[in-house]
């Protein structure tokens, strides 16, 4: 099986040697770095070929959700943290897990697990971008074309996504983050974690909600809303 690489961020010595210890535990995990400085940490992983990143939130400089917001390659992040409270700002950021100190091996091998079958799940993606304006999707044992335009929104459900178009919709076997990579702005507009919508679909905003021209209401991140209505021209 390939090695995953991955990287720790912690300005805690102590905290990133129990990780990096953990991590040299686990077979299919390959340490390519620790860093103290999250600032350095982010210039390393913008050009190498990480997987998975393990990093504190509460750090000088830049914090953990401040390191992801400003990632422009995808990995996967697991969160380790000494407050259970900033697990619900760590998820809103897209990050796969979050880990509590002290940190237990049975908790951080089930976080790596995780991470281990989103990136299999990825890299086995049922979803091909034949031209830049269609997709061919598996869903129910075929293979099924879909305009991009077409598209109303996409849920995600667990290991599937749910692609709603106006005629019906599938099901298919991927990750969100992937069709996100294929469904960009400016038509295209990630507006919570689990849905990626098009923004010509939508027909109301009402407070933090969006309802589409199915009559299908979808509620609105609160760190998206102000560049979703930048987006849509709302002033």
């Amino acid at each position: 099986m390939q090695k995953l690489n991955c990287v720790i961020i912690d300005d805690e010595p102590l905290a990133r040697d129990v990780v990096e210890s953990f991590a040299k535990a686990v077979p299919f995990l390959n340490i390519l770095a620790t860093f103290e400085d999250p600032v350095d940490a982010l210039l390393f992983v913008k050009d190498q070929p990480v997987d998975i990143v393990f990093s504190d939130i509460e750090m000088p400089k830049l914090n953990g959700l401040e390191f992801v917001r400003a990632l422009e390659n995808s990995v996967v992040v697991i969160f380790i943290t000494a407050y259970r409270d900033f697990a619900i700002d760590g998820f809103e950021t897209g990050a796969t897990d979050y880990l509590v100190k002290p940190v237990r091996f049975d908790r951080f091998l089930k976080a790596v697990n995780k991470a281990k079958d989103y990136l299999e799940l990825k890299r086995s993606s049922s979803i091909q971008q034949v031209t830049d304006d269609r997709i061919f999707i598996k869903s129910e044992g075929k293979l099924v074309k879909i305009l991009l335009d077409e598209i109303l929104y996409v849920e995600a459900q667990g290991d599937y996504l749910k692609i709603v178009i106006p005629s019906g919709k599938y099901s298919t076997q991927a990750t969100l983050k992937s069709m996100e990579e294929i469904l960009s702005l400016p038509k295209f507009f990630r507006i919570q974690r689990s849905f990626i919508l098009n923004l010509d679909s939508v027909r109301s905003v009402n407070g933090n909600m969006v309802e589409l021209v199915n009559g299908k209401s979808i509620s609105i991140a609160l760190n998206k809303k102000e560049e979703l209505f930048d987006l849509l021209g709302i002033k």
